[in-house]
């Protein structure tokens, strides 16, 4: 009898945990519901224009070397937050130059400040929009999103960018962290731009080609698209975004189930 009782017990015991667990499980396994954002927020370089423009320009500066395209880029990014880190703001363009004097004293060229200048600020204002972008833009428009654009750039240079890429019509706003003076991604640039939008963080959605841009824009709330050019990933540490999409034109109807 005493036996009989214990096994009771015991089923019971291991019946009652088992539910608990099997509970959690279920509470754990469920995915917050995305709503319409209210603001779409695009990042500019590379998520929509393309870069590749500029290839030859810093290839003639760095001896035909036009491989080092990329390592030029990531090394303006890199800098840019070392001078975010240490408390100094320098322009986006200022850490581009220096970026490419580094990249070209790293290979043995020489290069002067007034040759790296002409090899990045008129190539970097007159890059075209990857094919997905207008059209993407035409129909996100279209279904009534606020588009805006957050960039590194300063905000005569984005203006400047978007006019030349035939863009400009498409965005409600363009801000800048010039106004902010941190460049992205630290959190206090993301925190700005919504304060400034009026918008609450998870009424926004960052736009972006880049994985740390996401990282950013997701660890201060916003929701979050990546976009899938050549050559970009994920932080494979970081949280995944809300969306990842081929390009504008997937996103656009990605978010076209929003009535």
């Amino acid at each position: 009898m005493k036996i009989r009782t214990l096994m009771s017990l015991a089923t019971a015991f291991v019946l009652l945990h088992s539910s608990t667990v099997f509970a959690n499980e279920s509470v754990n396994s469920e995915t917050p519901q995305l709503t319409k954002p209210k603001v779409i927020i695009f990042d500019v370089n590379e998520t929509l224009l393309d870069l590749e423009n500029m290839r030859k320009s810093v290839g003639a500066a760095l001896n035909g070397r036009e491989d080092l395209l990329p390592l030029w880029f990531s090394t303006m990014l890199h800098h840019s937050l070392v001078v975010s880190a240490t408390g100094d703001y320098q322009t986006f363009g200022s850490i581009g130059v220096a970026s490419l004097q580094m990249v070209a004293e790293i290979n043995g060229i020489a290069i002067t400040p007034e040759q790296a200048k002409t090899a990045i600020l008129t190539p970097l204002r007159s890059l075209p929009a990857h094919p997905d972008v207008a059209q993407g833009l035409a129909k996100l428009k279209a279904q009534g999103y606020k588009l805006v654009t957050l960039t590194n750039s300063s905000l005569e240079g984005v203006t400047l960018q978007l006019k030349n890429a035939n863009l400009s019509q498409y965005f409600d706003a363009n801000l800048s962290i010039e106004s902010v003076g941190v460049f992205k991604p630290y959190l206090k640039t993301y925190q700005w731009a919504i304060k400034d939008l009026g918008v609450n963080a998870n009424e926004a959605l960052m736009v972006a080609a880049h994985g740390w841009d996401i990282d950013g824009a997701n660890k201060a709330g916003l929701q979050t698209a990546f976009i899938r050019r050549p050559g970009k990933v994920l932080f494979p540490l970081a949280a995944q975004p809300d969306y990842n999409v081929l390009d504008v034109n997937e996103l656009a109807s990605t978010l076209a189930k929003f009535k």
